[in-house]
């Protein structure tokens, strides 16, 4: 079975998040049987939307490489990355560290794609919009990603930074508000396109109209590390 490397702390509840969906996943009947599993966690990291859209010089990639090229010294088979903003660096990345680094976003894309859904409402940092790098993975798997209009784009930035980020309540009228749009313009899935909008559902049941990348890698994670899933967990996009 292969280790398992996580560059965690981008940001640090979605890591723990992400931890928890891994142990939940795997099918086991004992400890001895789960994957063994690395993790460094950096929130010291430059925040990597800000260094995106020019508001900062200070790049995130060095912190991420050391990480990663620690993690391998350590004996990690490959690395995850469970921050959809840190996929922007992804190919640097992948050239950077001697093991191989999973794609979540070309992940997402390839198993959304493989359910049908030809046109999805991307809910996401400014950051990973610009950059687009969700929406280039989901051209090339052959669907249409729609992003929020300006106004609630600010409305997602909010959410994110001013309310998952803090541990403060969300505010669901911002989320139903864009989520509406979304659909009204004609998603057919809306993508939760930032790990920590994952904590969503710590408050409330979203239903099957979300796709969590999160649990995604999750599962891409498992089934990388030579594991099986639980039955119920080897069709997580509804």
């Amino acid at each position: 079975m292969k280790t398992i490397g996580i560059i965690g702390g981008l940001g640090p509840m979605a890591t723990v998040q992400y931890l928890e969906m891994v142990t939940k996943m795997t099918d086991v009947t004992r400890d001895q049987e789960h994957p063994r599993l690395l993790l460094t966690s950096i929130p010291d990291t430059p925040d990597r939307t800000e260094f995106i859209l020019g508001k900062s010089n200070e790049s995130p990639l060095p912190h991420m490489v050391r990480a990663g090229r620690q993690l391998a010294e350590m004996g990690a088979d490959f690395v995850t990355i469970p921050c959809v903003t840190a996929q922007y660096f992804y190919e640097e990345l992948v050239d950077a560290l001697p093991v191989p680094v999973i794609s979540l976003c070309g992940n997402v894309a390839e198993d959304v794609a493989a359910k049908g859904i030809r046109k999805v409402g991307l809910l996401a940092t400014s950051g990973t919009i610009e950059s687009k790098v969700l929406e280039q993975e989901f051209a090339k798997a052959g669907v249409e990603a729609m992003v929020p209009e300006a106004a609630e784009q600010e409305l997602v930035m909010t959410v994110i930074y001013d309310q998952i980020k803090k541990g403060t309540s969300v505010n669901w009228n911002m989320v139903n508000q864009v989520r509406d749009s979304l659909l009204d313009r004609g998603a057919e899935k809306l993508i939760l396109g930032c790990t920590e909008l994952s904590l969503l559902k710590k408050e409330k049941e979203l239903g099957s109209q979300y796709v969590d990348v999160l649990e995604v890698l999750a599962q891409k994670t498992v089934l990388a590390s030579g594991a099986a899933l639980l039955k119920e967990y080897v069709e997580i996009v509804r």
